[in-house]
């Protein structure tokens, strides 16, 4: 079969946009194929904001999570394998799901996807950028994450 992982993260994705938060992803920058600016890298990993205000041409697919998106007034093209994702959650409440370390299939990390964008001049928000990746994933200033695993 294949991993219910994409599937539950558009289902979780759906559930907290419809409910008006901004959904977060927690992703394991270390793992192979993955392609985020590196100096939003923090001990291996980065913390991004998917809200369609921040993000252009999000693609929630099977394999992979691409987007564009603006750090520091520069736009550039993010890529990662759905085996990357730690975490996907609402930032307001700290609400979602928390993904098993999967081992990376080795097809997956042979190559990247034929669609994978390669480089963005411009993008069309400019005027809005992804939160800084140091915020805490629960936020409203509490020092440890609030998720919930959901079985």
């Amino acid at each position: 079969m294949t991993s219910n992982r994409p599937y539950l993260m558009r289902a979780i994705y759906d559930w907290i946009t419809d409910n008006d938060l901004t959904p977060y992803v927690l992703v394991d920058a270390m793992q192979d194929g993955v392609r985020v600016p590196p100096h939003v890298i923090k001990n291996g990993q980065v913390v991004l904001n998917l809200a369609m205000r921040a993000v252009a041409n999000l693609e929630l697919g099977n394999e992979w999570i691409s987007f564009q998106a603006r750090f520091s007034g520069a736009s550039h093209s993010i890529l990662i394998p759905i085996s990357a994702v730690l975490a996907l959650y609402a930032q307001e409440n700290g609400q979602g799901m928390m993904f098993p370390v999967e081992e990376e299939p080795e097809s997956a990390s042979a190559s990247t996807p034929a669609s994978a964008p390669r480089a963005v001049e411009d993008s069309p928000r400019d005027d809005v950028e992804p939160s800084p990746p140091g915020d805490k994933p629960a936020g409203k200033g509490r020092g440890a994450s609030h998720l919930r695993i959901v079985k």
